[in-house]
């Protein structure tokens, strides 16, 4: 019987450790961004990289995985405007991957996604993916995209709160 208290408590310690993310909503990453010192600007396109790159945890010790792995990608697409995205924008950009132990964020090369790109002091942009998301959406919808259009002009800017 201690036998099978340990094993069931052992199996719900596991369970607890599971990652929990609010879902990824445009919105709610827009009024995030805006609250930031740093600048961004919202884009939509192909990203191209080598998803080789990508980190995985070890299988040994899965929680030994790099906080961070930075990717360089060219990115084709356009960028946010009043109107939608209309600002054609074409240029290498760094996927800053992040990972919480054994969960990392991830991408598809060659997909379609819609991102918050942070503007560096150098010029340069970065996209933080992480392991729930928040500031890359891949395969965007009209309905984000009109969603974020309200939003940068000052309409209706409201999280989904459905889930």
């Amino acid at each position: 019987m201690r036998a099978l208290a340990l094993i069931l408590g052992l199996l719900a310690a596991g369970q607890a450790a599971a990652l929990s993310c609010v879902p990824p909503d445009v919105a709610r990453t827009f009024k995030w961004a805006d609250e930031q010192e740093d600048r961004y600007l919202v884009i939509r396109g192909i990203f191209t990289f080598d998803e080789a790159k990508l980190p995985s945890p070890p299988r040994k010790d899965p929680n030994a995985t790099r906080p961070v792995t930075e990717i360089t990608a060219a990115f084709a697409g356009h960028s946010l405007t009043r109107k939608g995205f209309t600002e054609p924008l074409d240029r290498d950009l760094t996927l800053r991957v992040t990972c919480l132990g054994p969960w990392c964020g991830g991408a598809q090369s060659g997909g379609q996604m819609l991102a918050f790109a942070r503007i560096r002091d150098d010029g340069g942009f970065e996209v933080d993916i992480g392991p729930c998301g928040g500031n890359a959406f891949p395969n965007p919808t009209a309905k984000m995209e009109r969603r974020l259009r309200r939003c940068l002009r000052g309409g209706l800017c409201q999280p989904r709160t459905d889930f």
